[in-house]
């Protein structure tokens, strides 16, 4: 084959096209279109023009969000290997000034307003520690399982954070940084000794744990237990959820046409109801269709794990998706009554500016990672 006037640029245009991750790309554009027509469905009646303007608020984050994902895949992934501490601790500075100058809203301070917008740093903060236990686990030169000993240092890196985010308070996202790690650290694979003796512990200790909590998250608890205690109280979202979910029945209500957002009944209906307002209107096969949806897209994220070239690559694929699929489990769980109310969003749904900006750095990590599996040394 002649090569005359075949342009470098050429190739490489080529060969973006045939490295680049398209489905999981797609998936999530597909995500963010559920969310955009859910949360303009959910506020299609208010009254606020502000409420009504907030899909296209959404709409807005989401195109931000792809320039800052572009940004991301602009930069080799392995860079961020070298720069993992000093990203570490000003992330941790962050979450410090917010806890000082933050803006209170709900009765916690986890915001910094910067030009009209809320920013949430315990977000960013997800992503941060992924990329620090990447760069922890990566250093551990074992080949055999890890022990308690090995765990030491990465889960310092995760107390600090916790610590800093459960004090906003905000226990949702808290625990988030908790299940990361513990997602990782299993990746690397742990010793089963050191498993059993875990595991012993944590059943002996589980009933001091609800004396650690403040009293408002021990009525959370006996909610989730028992809404029905408090219809009109703290059990509130969670019947009303239900109601929801439930009176979409298998085919739903019609697409706008859900009456307990529309009437008001159904709190926090945009962000952390988003899959209620969802069910009610698309019913059944369409909430299920949605979960298979979010389910495929694990998955995909879950084989770019074992397409890395690099252990660092496959830490930070896995710590992404540990956090997508907690987000999702919980968020889902939490609707219908299996959790508590903690004010976990559902990624790419939910309306929230630092979430989205989240998820889809995480998503640029892991298209990095994948395409960098074709990159030569």
């Amino acid at each position: 084959m002649s090569l005359k006037g075949f342009r470098p640029d050429q190739y490489a245009q080529r060969r973006f096209l045939k490295i680049f991750d398209f489905p999981l790309l797609a998936m999530t554009l597909a995500l963010c279109a559920v969310g955009v027509a859910a949360i303009y469905s959910a506020n299609l009646q208010s009254e606020s023009a502000y409420m009504k303007s907030l899909y296209l608020r959404q709409s807005y984050y989401i195109v931000l969000s792809l320039i800052l994902m572009t940004a991301v895949l602009a930069v080799d992934y392995r860079a961020l290997e070298r720069f993992a501490y000093p990203i570490y601790f000003i992330g941790l500075a962050t979450l410090a000034g917010t806890l000082v100058f933050g803006k209170i809203g709900g009765g916690a301070r986890r915001w910094i307003e910067i030009a009209g917008y809320n920013i949430q740093p315990s977000e960013l903060m997800k992503i941060i520690l992924i990329i620090i236990l990447a760069r922890g686990f990566g250093d551990i030169l074992k080949k055999e399982d890890l022990g308690a000993r090995d765990l030491i240092k990465p889960a310092l890196f995760t107390l600090f954070p916790f610590m800093m985010v459960a004090s906003q308070p905000d226990l949702g996202t808290a625990m988030i940084l908790i299940f990361i790690f513990v997602c990782m650290a299993f990746f690397n694979g742990l010793k089963t000794a050191f498993l059993v003796r875990t595991a012993g512990l944590l059943a002996l200790a589980t009933p001091s744990f609800w004396y650690l909590l403040k009293p408002y998250q021990q009525k959370r608890i006996l909610t989730l237990l028992n809404p029905e205690a408090d219809p009109m109280g703290g059990g509130y979202h969670i019947i009303q959820s239900k109601i929801a979910i439930g009176s979409g029945g298998l085919w739903g209500k019609g697409v706008f046409m859900g009456t307990q957002s529309k009437l008001n009944f159904l709190p926090a209906k945009h962000t952390d109801f988003i899959f209620s307002v969802f069910a009610e209107e698309i019913g059944f096969f369409g909430a299920a269709l949605l979960i298979a949806l979010f389910f495929i897209f694990i998955l995909r994220m879950m084989e770019v794990t074992g397409l890395a070239k690099d252990k660092f690559g496959s830490l930070l694929v896995m710590g992404v998706a540990s956090m997508i699929s907690f987000n999702f489990l919980f968020n889902i769980g939490m609707t219908m009554g299996l959790f508590p109310v903690v004010g976990i969003p559902l990624p790419f749904i939910s309306y929230g500016g630092s979430a989205l900006v989240t998820n889809f750095i995480g998503i640029g990590l892991i298209i990095n990672v994948s395409m960098g599996r074709f990159k030569l040394d």
